[in-house]
């Protein structure tokens, strides 16, 4: 069996590309924590504390919001506007009319930079 050799050229001589130089960018690793606080809706509720945290979830606490980077609140699963809530340092208070429903999940995420 012979090898051929190769008639193409990359790339093809007609098209002109720029020659562009390689740039290397270094990023540094940031540490990140995520806090995380669980708790289920009564149904009658408007305030929760670090009380109302689910079990077996360890140790869960609602941190300052002046102290964390940012935060999360989901209910049932959906992202709620940061209108509907006021989070203080042990507590989650809901400012809407309604509240969530009995047995919903209440999850807020705290992220720290």
């Amino acid at each position: 069996m012979r090898k051929r050799k190769s008639t193409i050229q990359y790339p093809p001589p007609f098209l002109n590309f720029p020659v562009i130089e390689r740039q290397e960018y270094y990023v540094s690793r940031k540490q990140v924590d995520t806090i995380e606080f669980y708790a289920l809706s009564d149904g009658f509720k408007r305030v929760y504390t670090e009380k109302d945290a689910l079990m077996g979830y360890g140790k869960q606490k609602i941190l300052d919001p002046r102290n964390v980077s940012f935060l999360n609140l989901f209910i049932n699963g959906v992202l709620q506007p940061k209108t509907c809530y006021l989070i203080e340092e042990g507590k989650i208070t809901f400012l809407t009319d309604d509240i969530p429903a009995k047995g919903a999940p209440i999850v807020l995420q705290m992220f720290k930079f």
